[in-house]
């Protein structure tokens, strides 16, 4: 191969392989592109942390803006590597303290404007007037149905001996499982694309083969 890019193509294929080496079983060389692949990716997680976050959100606005204040929240991740000295770690306690207070409060105030509304819209009428056949919506039903069959199942404060309420909570499993699967099978489905795009660049991009399309 003597096209500008082989060595890249090669690389791509090594890789693709020796990763794929664990269909056979545990060895060697999957172990060591495992290693490979997380490394490369800590490193990655840091360049783009250092060139998308630390300099235009942080060193932009404290050294060419001369917005000062930015130079306490380097003071506080300062601070969170205190959790390495037994003597000052109530330093670092004090910056966790303030994070998780902090991502308290948001998480709350991300609860009621995200999730509030979507309270609201589980709840939507099943029928409108005037009260004929097309005005009737399935779907509604159905997403009332399955609202509160599966909030029965959670519901502990009575047991679920009695019929209405035990069958109502076997609905909500059921449904319950039902979307789970489908989650999974998404999930799946995602790992399968995945498959076919190394597969594709295996057979089209390194061996050459004629595409069907």
């Amino acid at each position: 191969m003597n096209h500008p890019d082989a060595w890249v193509i090669w690389i791509g294929v090594i890789c693709t392989l020796a990763v794929y080496s664990i269909l056979y079983r545990e060895n060697p060389v999957f172990r060591f592109f495992e290693h490979v692949y997380i490394g490369l990716a800590a490193g990655y997680g840091i360049f783009t942390t250092v060139t998308q976050v630390l300099v235009p959100q942080w060193g932009i606005p404290l050294f060419k803006e001369g917005k000062w204040s930015w130079i306490f929240s380097m003071l506080i991740g300062v601070m969170f590597y205190f959790v390495y000295s037994k003597r000052h770690v109530w330093i670092a306690r004090w910056a966790m303290a303030l994070f998780i207070g902090t991502g308290a409060g948001l998480g709350i105030a991300g609860f009621v404007t995200e999730f509030v509304p979507q309270m609201k819209a589980s709840i939507k009428p099943i029928w409108h007037a005037p009260w004929t056949l097309n005005t009737f919506s399935f779907n509604n039903l159905l997403m009332f149905i399955t609202l509160i069959t599966v909030m029965s199942y959670f519901f502990f404060s009575i047991e679920h001996k009695r019929p209405v309420l035990k069958g109502s909570a076997q609905t909500g499993r059921w449904l319950l499982m039902i979307a789970f699967g489908a989650i999974f099978g998404n999930t799946v489905m995602a790992r399968v694309s995945l498959f076919i795009d190394r597969m594709q660049f295996l057979l089209f991009e390194w061996l050459k083969f004629h595409q069907p399309y």
